[in-house]
């Protein structure tokens, strides 16, 4: 037998992987952007060429064998060595280079302020920003640290390990100077709802922060705006909001900047702790590269 044929069939790797980790076939395909059956054909391939089980299939789920416990094992570390290995050569092999993912709206409104006093400190590290709206979509080998909102003791994204960079944040009701000057002052909770117009987002991963939400955790009245506008983009929202055209749900440490310089007023009294914070997100297992020591000394230390 040849080295090649020892080899098993290698796209089935990664949905054992998967499988394995979620104990689910239906939660690997969708990791995998593969149907459930996909899936269980390849871990049927898989299995036939071992020549033995890998999964118990039970009535309550999915349970590795013995074997495949072991075979898990060795995959997932085979699979996480050559992830890091073809992140570090995608990068040319520059280790100065530090890749960092963040949602649009966090990268365009908080972290492009902030990188140029960490550049000073650090001008031999280059920095790639890599902009992906929800973090479960990461894939690990394309970044180094990531910057995302994250909502303690709920579902961390897969892989990653999170860190608060802001312990504590309110979330208000903001709008721009310009916006108040055309439509007038916000009296209260009801008026906002009566006569302003409300930016809505319309994003699963943005569910936690809500309109509604705001209104009910502090016993205001709720009812559907008269006026809305509507997107899937937090970022679109923020960029209207900005130019004047309403009223959105904003982190006031993530709009500091904003907020100082008078872009960006509250429109109400109002505010709540938010139940997400701003996070620094690691991969785990990953060897820490110079540059990213030196960046998650920095943002926990400085932000």
């Amino acid at each position: 037998m040849s080295s090649r044929d020892a080899l098993p069939p290698l796209a089935c790797l990664r949905a054992f992987e998967a499988a394995a980790r979620h104990a689910s076939f239906t939660q690997a395909g969708s990791e995998l952007y593969l149907t459930q059956s996909a899936v269980s054909r390849q871990i049927k391939r898989l299995e036939d060429d071992l020549g033995r089980p890998l999964f118990e299939r039970h009535y309550e789920g999915l349970r590795l064998t013995p074997a495949g416990e072991h075979y898990f094992r060795v995959v997932q570390r085979l699979l996480r060595d050559l992830r890091d290995e073809t992140a570090r050569l995608r990068r040319r092999g520059d280790d100065r280079q530090l890749t960092l993912a963040s949602s649009p709206t966090i990268a365009s409104i908080w972290l492009a302020r902030q990188l140029p006093d960490f550049q000073r400190a650090h001008p031999h590290i280059e920095i790639r920003i890599l902009t992906v709206e929800d973090p479960h979509r990461l894939d690990l080998a394309e970044f180094d640290l990531g910057i995302y909102y994250h909502v303690p003791h709920e579902v961390d994204p897969t892989g990653l390990d999170a860190e608060a960079i802001f312990s504590h944040e309110e979330v208000a009701a903001v709008c721009s100077p310009a916006y108040l000057t055309r439509h007038g002052d916000i009296r209260d909770a009801d008026d906002l709802l009566a006569r302003h117009t409300l930016m809505v987002v319309e994003d699963h991963y943005h569910d936690w922060l809500t309109w509604e939400g705001w209104y009910q955790a502090q016993n205001l009245a709720w009812r559907t705006p008269e006026h809305s506008l509507r997107a899937n983009s937090f970022q679109l929202l923020m960029n209207a909001t900005l130019a004047g055209q309403g009223v959105t749900l904003g982190w006031t440490r993530l709009l500091a900047a904003d907020l100082a310089q008078h872009n960006l007023v509250q429109a109400l009294p109002h505010t709540l702790p938010s139940r997400g914070c701003l996070s620094l997100l690691t991969p785990q297992h990953r060897h820490l590269t110079e540059p990213m020591r030196a960046f998650r000394a920095w943002v926990l230390n400085t932000a």
